[in-house]
């Protein structure tokens, strides 16, 4: 199998909105954070970069950006999903050409498709993009699961090569079913010990907006062996995953950038500003943790 397309922290960035656009001065500024800090790989335009609020012209904008801002130093990973084939196709073949090292693709969503129709659209998409894909399973988000059975078939598609799984608990079975046909990420911050002794190459995190480098450590202490510091290290940043995720996300993280001094901005409708009482839960966490390489940075 080909080498992975990143090991240990990939940051599901946020994007940065003011009340007319995209801040791209301030997305260059992230990016370079990011890497001084040691995340291995950036994912724009995800879920935490509110893809779904993007007109397409921007969504692709943001992602040549980002592309342009990393300048090969890391993997770049774009996500392109959609409900819809044709769109979710066009949206891969234009992040391929802005540059992206990889796409990744959610499930549809609101459609409900079946597993033949949910097979169908990725055969379709990775037929079209001459690029790695990772698939995204997400079913609290999207009410679909890739089962077991569908990765199965799924395995036979050459440039599907990873998985940010968020429905953990059916690993063992598509590890049953496809052996180490496919790459494995964590979708869940709180969970990405637990995927690594399972094989797993890293996580794709919310967490590492805020805290790059202590999630690229824990990761690699499970890669290199050290188990004990990662174990460690994984049940310490359990309150900050809490706090990251007491409202949808990117609700907190963008709230806890903001409270830091990063200055991302706003969510766009439907997402709104958080509660008074979750402002203050969000501030007293991330009192308890060191976040001085942030705020240094945005200072």
């Amino acid at each position: 199998m080909a080498r992975p397309i990143f090991e240990g922290s990939g940051v599901a960035v946020v994007t940065p909105f003011t009340s007319t656009g995209v801040d791209y001065a301030k997305l260059e500024k992230l990016v370079e954070f990011h890497i001084k800090n040691k995340s291995d790989a950036i994912i724009i335009c995800g879920s935490t970069g509110e893809a779904s609020t993007m007109p397409d012209e921007e969504h692709i904008s943001v992602i040549k950006a980002c592309v342009d801002a990393v300048a090969g130093r890391v993997p770049v990973i774009a996500g392109t999903g959609s409900n819809d084939t044709n769109h979710g196709i066009h949206l891969s073949q234009e992040a391929v050409k802005a540059g992206a090292d990889a796409l990744l693709v959610v499930t549809p969503y609101y459609n409900k498709c079946t597993t033949e129709g949910l097979y169908r659209h990725y055969k379709a998409i990775a037929e079209s993009a001459e690029a790695p894909i990772v698939l995204y399973n997400v079913p609290s988000r999207t009410n679909v699961n890739i089962s077991p059975d569908a990765l199965y078939r799924l395995a036979d598609i050459e440039n599907i090569v990873a998985i940010k799984e968020c429905n953990l608990g059916q690993v063992p079975e598509i590890l049953s079913k496809v052996g180490d046909r496919f790459d494995f990420y964590s979708g869940e911050d709180g969970l990405a010990v637990p995927l690594a002794s399972l094989g797993g190459k890293g996580v794709i995190s919310v967490v590492a907006n805020i805290l790059p480098e202590f999630m690229s450590t824990m990761m690699h202490a499970y890669l290199k062996g050290d188990t004990k510091k990662a174990r460690d290290m994984q049940v310490e940043i359990i309150p900050m995953v809490k706090a990251m995720f007491c409202e949808v996300n990117p609700i907190p993280v963008k709230e806890a950038l903001n409270i830091l001094g990063a200055g991302v901005g706003p969510c766009r409708l439907p997402l709104c500003e958080m509660s008074e009482k979750n402002h203050n839960y969000v501030a007293d966490v991330l009192s308890k943790y060191d976040t001085s390489a942030l705020t240094s940075f945005f200072g």
